[in-house]
């Protein structure tokens, strides 16, 4: 593995603190007793309590002015400035703990351990007065460099994506407001527990390894149990078990757990992902209506103080009761088709007319379903019940108690996307049986969504369900909304990506094909230049000048290269 030269530096710090008998990885408690946000929040109010600290955080900046230090200290709440002294820190003659181990071998991102006092400096700033420190861990890559001004704004920030996503770690140490939108994240989820809670319903947990997929329509990830020589879905939906165990007697249950789904990946899908799914027998989709209301009302004001919020240029407001549209009505408002006067073909011509990709497996239901996602759904803004699906959409779900062909079933869309999905549930377990058997008609012709039958769900059944409502939420895009996030990447701290290109380092052969020298070759590398995309990429000027210097540290007895011929290894 090659090494940068502060990679390699470090290390040599690490062993220079064994050398001198300190632990760089103690194995001890260091005993934290203060975290900066309480300081920052009541120093100025109540001095007395901070006249000593024990803390433990991330050194993120120095600035040594001789026998005096200043250094930015981050712990999990927040930052503040460290002051050490090399006469309080050391009394004695010995100043070896200042003048070596401080000054020369900690860096930025190591973790060290604080004991002082808070005091304010002359220029009005809360600060920590350092009386000892101590090494918990030491950093081996720099971090980094996040430069900002003294209004705070942010410049070279660690801002690429793909490197913030894969590497969330660094992200979270260097970039700590994106902390502010997990922490928010968590909020979502104990307010929706502590409602829950609140009326009785209880937590429990299903298989996530499913022999049959069901509870959704959507492509299943598959694997292998060895021991069983048995086939395996990992689960799309958590529907079916939760429903068996309202057969088994319990009016009110729900489960926050992952989902996984073997579909594409964009801005607002993931293929693993966090839903909440709840059931209460006795309840129709009417009443969920209600409950969702007054659930998401509480989760704004938990989250944000208020129940509205800002989404990109859009205030939505949370607050119910929620405006509630048919699916066919919201098609005919919104497109002038009437979808109910025409059977599949000539739908299915409409869609084609509009430049949209239909199938022949596609039955009027799906394609209704098609209609509302490509003309529709994005006009939806502000939280909305779109209500009464058609019945071959829907086929967990009872029919509609007046409207012929259609179910009693709501999708909750907020700002043009589905935040939640709930049904009054199916309970009629041969009516059940037919809806899989039509699934399974449309998977021979072609839908690969379609469900299966589930022979064990509908014996449950049979048994005796009583009347629920049933709803699912979309963890993931209802904490979009609320932190004014456009990307799913950016509230799941590890989205999945696509595998990591490791860039291929360049032989002696590759460097002299490009028109490096050899004997300049360990110089090149010495900078980090290890690929020769690296050197086609690099600025002459720079490493122009900086060959001045690593020939002097590498002790290279040969003439400086020019200018040009640089600038020839470049282009």
């Amino acid at each position: 593995m090659l090494l940068s030269e502060q990679e390699i530096l470090r290390r040599q710090k690490r062993e220079d603190l064994i050398k001198m008998g300190i632990e760089p990885y103690p194995v001890e408690e260091f005993v934290v007793d203060t975290y900066v946000s309480d300081i920052l929040k009541n120093y100025e109010n109540n001095k007395i309590d901070y006249k000593r600290v024990s803390m433990a955080g991330r050194l993120m900046g120095f600035r040594i002015m001789g026998s005096a230090a200043f250094a930015e200290f981050q712990d999990s709440s927040g930052r503040i400035q460290l002051y050490f002294r090399r006469d309080d820190l050391c009394p004695g003659e010995d100043k070896t703990l200042y003048n070596t181990v401080f000054k020369k071998l900690l860096d930025i991102g190591d973790i060290i351990g604080i004991v002082g006092f808070v005091f304010t400096t002359q220029t009005g700033e809360i600060s920590i007065h350092v009386q000892e420190f101590k090494i918990l861990n030491k950093s081996l890559r720099p971090l980094p460099v996040v430069k900002r001004d003294e209004d705070g704004n942010v410049y070279d920030g660690f801002t690429d994506p793909e490197l913030r996503y894969r590497q969330r770690y660094v992200d979270l140490i260097v970039n700590p407001d994106i902390r502010d939108i997990f922490i928010k994240r968590a909020r979502i989820i104990t307010t929706m527990r502590a409602h829950f809670d609140s009326n009785n319903w209880l937590e429990v947990e299903t298989p996530v390894l499913q022999s049959i997929h069901g509870g959704a329509a959507a492509r299943p990830f598959t694997t292998h149990h060895n021991a069983l020589d048995l086939g395996l879905y990992l689960r799309i939906a958590t529907e079916l078990h939760l429903k068996r165990l309202i057969v088994g007697g319990f009016e009110g249950v729900y489960e926050f757990g992952k989902l996984f789904r073997n579909e594409g990946m964009d801005r607002t899908h993931n293929p693993e992902f966090t839903t909440v799914e709840l059931y209460v027998a006795y309840k129709d989709y009417i009443w969920m209506m209600k409950m969702t209301e007054e659930l998401l009302e509480k989760v704004a004001l938990a989250v944000n103080g208020t129940t509205k919020a800002t989404f990109g240029e859009v205030e939505l407001d949370f607050a119910g009761p929620y405006p509630r549209l048919s699916i066919t009505d919201a098609i005919l408002q919104y497109t002038g088709l009437n979808v109910d006067e025409l059977d599949e073909n000539a739908i299915r011509e409409q869609c084609r007319q509009w430049g949209m990709e239909v199938s022949e497996s596609m039955g009027k239901g799906k394609l209704i379903d098609e209609i509302f996602g490509e003309k529709v759904e994005e006009h939806i803004i502000q939280p909305t019940f779109i209500t009464d699906h058609p019945v071959e959409m829907s086929p967990l779900t009872k029919k509609h108690r007046t409207k012929a062909g259609m179910v009693e079933r709501f999708e909750l869309f907020i700002n043009g996307r589905e935040i939640a999905n709930a049904y009054s549930e199916l309970n009629d377990p041969l009516e059940q049986r037919e809806r899989f058997e039509d699934q399974l008609k449309l998977k021979e012709r072609g839908d690969d969504e379609a469900m299966e039958m589930d022979e064990d769900f509908l014996r449950s059944l049979e048994y005796g369900m009583p009347p629920s409502s049933g709803i699912g939420i979309g963890i993931d895009r209802l904490t979009m909304l609320l932190t004014n996030n456009s990307s799913i990447q950016e509230v799941i701290f590890f989205p999945q990506m696509r595998p990591e290109k490791k860039a291929e380092v360049a032989k002696e052969s590759d460097y002299v094909d490009a028109g490096v020298p050899a004997v300049w070759i360990p110089a090149l590398q010495k900078m980090n230049i290890l690929t020769i995309e690296q050197l086609k990429g690099a600025n002459a000027n720079k490493i122009f000048n900086d060959l001045g210097g690593m020939r002097k540290k590498l002790k290279i007895d040969e003439k400086m290269p020019q200018l040009d011929d640089v600038k020839s290894w470049v282009e």
